[in-house]
């Protein structure tokens, strides 16, 4: 016999109560206030910590491999491996996450009624509600991903989706979470859904699949290369929205593999398709998507670069909200770390990473090996923060699948690193990094005056297709890019080794 008892659960310091069923999970009501599963709740890391302050939550054998005896001891738990069991009282540390989204003027051609353009990114989301006739954005609403509960990395949900039968739940998840955005979208601009005539949707082809029901399985395994990937379209009425039922709802097609319709978006936003002089898209992520080339011929290719970058795996990263350390400088005698909201750090988001191991490199702190000099153990940052050797090889490894994955490109064009006239540098990440200190750990090895933030350029080219007659402008795009895979490159692990190191001079790294 089932047991129908309910708890209560208040949140600090939030104050926020919630009833659950007895033995429901906790992640399934506690991502929806701020926590984080970055390793989808397979106890492989701390990232979803809270403290019990009142009540019985059982510390089970894989939250006590992770937590040590003391903290088990004070009530900390790992939220995605507990299940209700008494009333609760616990402490999380609850932040606005902040999703970039895009306000660049461009040019159009009006038509009526309103559209909407929405950006599915692993992590976060976000929709702007436009006026066809003039361009003006009526309204924006964005969100976090609700799949990121079952992983933080798009690899994670493949597996769920493929080995764990959860597909066709993250494709109702997704889908529910868009209809609820752009309901919101409506209702607040005081406007008819009768007046929406299109939405369009952009995302990494992992989303692409998930959001239209195509099965995940080819992307579960090598090459990588799924059977369909091109233009989906919808009606309000195939999808079960509270929209007009002719309503055209069509997402952007791949461009292969892993590299999705958000970097077809940002080729568009950016004009990559249309450069007479070598330039390159680069938008990094989970998945670092690449895009090297000219008007007359585009290489695409992605890197899974992990979720380092945006502070997951980290032992205390987290997103780029209030308590992240984001900027990292030294002051002569330390570090110096400036945290985002009037509060002490508690954590680390991907820039305030890449610039702690660039000052660690530039005071010797760490060396181009990647090791911790003088046999610490970690590399502190504030009283509470620090780095371990492991977090650092995290960085290692994303950053030298990028760096690895933008060479291998540039050497199919036949080019190389100084042959670049641009590089446009897509995303949050992209948008808040210090080049400087991208250019220190060998990330992106380009002169300053060529590296461009161009900010959420998927949300953009979402934008500029609303206005698109036909998809013409994407069969342009499609027909002149090149997809290819970095592993099969026989130089790829001989150049993703080298490029795993950091640079000993960044001065030399930063002009070859």
């Amino acid at each position: 016999m089932s047991d129908k008892r309910t708890h209560r659960i208040r949140l600090q310091p939030i104050g926020v109560e919630i009833e659950a069923e007895h033995g429901a999970p906790l992640r399934d009501f506690l991502f929806e206030q701020g926590v984080e599963f970055p390793c989808g709740g397979q106890a492989r890391c701390r990232g979803c910590r809270v403290l019990v302050h009142e009540g019985n939550v059982t510390a089970t054998p894989a939250q006590c491999a992770k937590l040590s005896e003391a903290e088990i001891e004070a009530g900390w738990r790992l939220s995605c491996q507990c299940n209700v069991e008494d009333d609760l009282v616990i402490e999380l540390r609850q932040w606005d996450a902040a999703i970039l989204a895009n306000d660049t003027a461009f040019t159009f051609t009006p038509q009526d009624g309103l559209g909407v353009a929405v950006d599915i990114g692993t992590t976060t989301m976000v929709a702007q509600l436009l006026d066809m006739s003039t361009g003006h954005v009526l309204g924006v609403r964005t969100a976090l991903n609700s799949q990121a509960r079952f992983g933080a990395d798009i690899m994670s949900r493949v597996h769920y989706s493929v080995a764990g039968g959860g597909q066709e739940q993250l494709t109702t998840s997704v889908r529910v979470q868009i209809s609820g955005l752009i309901q919101g979208l409506l209702t607040k601009a005081e406007v008819e859904d009768t007046d929406l005539r299109r939405v369009v949707l952009v995302g990494n082809s992992v989303m692409h699949h998930l959001f239209c029901g195509i099965d995940l399985e080819p992307l579960s395994h090598v090459p990588f290369e799924p059977v369909d990937d091109g233009l989906q379209t919808f009606s309000g009425r195939d999808l079960g929205w509270k929209i007009a039922q002719d309503t055209k709802v069509e997402f952007l097609p791949c461009l292969g593999g892993f590299v999705g319709s958000d970097i077809l978006a940002g080729i568009l936003a950016t004009g990559v398709a249309d450069s007479s002089k070598l330039v390159g898209l680069v938008d990094i992520g989970t998945n670092g998507e690449i895009v090297f080339g000219t008007r007359d011929r585009l290489i695409c290719a992605s890197a899974a670069a992990g979720p380092a970058f945006e502070g997951a795996l980290i032992s205390v990263g987290m997103r780029a909200a209030s308590g992240a350390i984001w900027r990292v400088s030294s002051n002569g005698h330390g570090m110096q770390c400036e945290v985002l909201g009037d509060e002490e750090a508690r954590g680390i988001c991907g820039s305030g990473l890449v610039d702690a191991v660039a000052v660690g490199l530039d005071v010797g702190r760490v060396l181009p090996s990647g090791r911790l000099a003088d046999g610490s153990s970690t590399l502190g940052l504030t009283e509470h923060v620090a780095l371990t050797q492991t977090d650092i090889r995290q960085l290692q490894l994303a950053k030298g699948a990028i760096a690895a994955g933008i060479r291998i490109v540039l050497k199919d064009l036949g080019a190389d690193l100084s042959d670049v006239e641009q590089i446009f540098l897509a995303g949050a990440f992209g948008n808040y990094v210090s080049h400087q200190s991208a250019r220190r750990i060998g990330l992106v090895n380009f002169p300053d005056e060529k590296i461009e933030a161009s900010g959420n350029t998927a949300l953009l080219g979402a934008k500029l297709a609303l206005f698109n007659q036909g998809d013409n402008s994407y069969s342009e795009i499609l027909n002149k890019i090149e997809h290819i895979t970095l592993s099969s490159d026989m130089e790829f692990q001989e150049i993703y080794v080298d490029e795993m190191s950091f640079p000993s001079d960044a001065v030399e790294r930063a002009t070859t």
